[in-house]
């Protein structure tokens, strides 16, 4: 077997991969937290220990040639690899001690993951915690985060999954705007009134569909996917908003609207790869984010939302 391909420097094929996924260096440094420089020395250099030209430079970045797409496959096998022994050393851990990572909604993480972090670091210091406030889904299986709560039932493989409880949605308008909003009896009362609404995320949609009302986004007359500042839209006036009752009672000057409307509940699954639920820190991380959630949501439901 050729010596050199038995010898190969794992960092410069991640170099390779990342360079490959993301088209240039500077998003590659980016993603890899390295120097565009040294991702440069090693694309070069793999490039000469290999023999074989992997990207062609172009004004715009670069691409693969079509020795660089073969090697691809195998690179990305080795990447996979990696993070799998990873992810199994680390659940091994037997200490305590050590970083837990959850990411949540923006909402979730601002309203009401900070008093219950802040019990968790008194009850457990020697655990730190590092909290990722995201609308996106960060991967469990490549260590993004180590505990993520949900708003669906995750179907991931390899995940293990608690539903915990649900968040009770209502509708909410500036306590300056409610006083002019006429009585909200039906689903067509309310669609007759000016509307905050999700941009290009369809949840809203989605529940409304489940309820038979077709509607689409132009029925929202202000859209926004950001949920903070989808509050702030509503307190300013810009109309009745959608927000989990526990989350929009905290803000202030907002009133809840036609309360006895149907709405739909938002399920919250706390959610691990299964091999790092095992870890001891993990373990007692997940097991006071279960309780302390279970203690201010709304009771689970049975069968569970999706």
């Amino acid at each position: 077997m050729d010596k050199t391909l038995t010898h190969l420097d794992w960092s410069k094929v991640q170099a390779f991969v990342a360079v490959a996924e993301t088209g240039s260096l500077s998003a590659a440094a980016r993603e890899l937290g390295a120097s565009q420089p040294t991702l440069g020395r090693q694309i070069k250099s793999l490039e000469e220990e290999l023999e074989v030209a992997l990207f062609r430079r172009q004004a715009r970045g670069l691409t693969l040639t079509e020795n660089g797409a073969a090697l691809l496959v195998p690179a990305r096998a080795m990447r996979d690899a990696a993070r799998a022994m990873s992810l199994t050393a680390a659940g091994r851990a037997e200490r305590m001690a050590g970083t837990v990572r959850i990411t949540a909604s923006l909402t979730v993480s601002m309203h009401l993951l900070p008093q219950i972090i802040s019990k968790l670091r008194r009850l457990e210091p020697e655990i730190q915690i590092e909290l990722v406030a995201s609308d996106t889904s960060e991967n469990l299986l490549f260590r993004e985060a180590d505990i993520a709560l949900r708003m669906y039932r995750p179907d991931q493989l390899d995940v293990v999954t608690k539903y915990v409880g649900s968040f009770a949605l209502g509708l909410f308008a500036a306590k300056h705007v409610a006083p002019t909003i006429g009585p909200i009896n039906d689903m067509d009362d309310l669609l007759a009134c000016n509307l905050v609404g999700y941009d290009r995320d369809e949840r809203i949609l989605r529940g409304m569909r489940d309820r038979g009302i077709t509607i689409d986004r132009t029925d929202f007359e202000t859209r926004c996917d950001d949920q903070n500042i989808y509050m702030e839209l509503v307190r300013a006036g810009c109309g009745i908003g959608f927000a989990p009752v526990i989350v929009a009672q905290q803000t202030d000057d907002l009133v809840q609207v036609a309360p006895e409307l149907d709405l739909p509940i938002l399920p919250c699954w706390l959610t691990a790869h299964e091999t790092m639920r095992q870890t001891p820190r993990i373990r007692r991380v997940w097991d006071i984010l279960a309780q302390e959630l279970h203690n201010v949501l709304e009771p689970p439901v049975y069968p569970p939302p999706n």
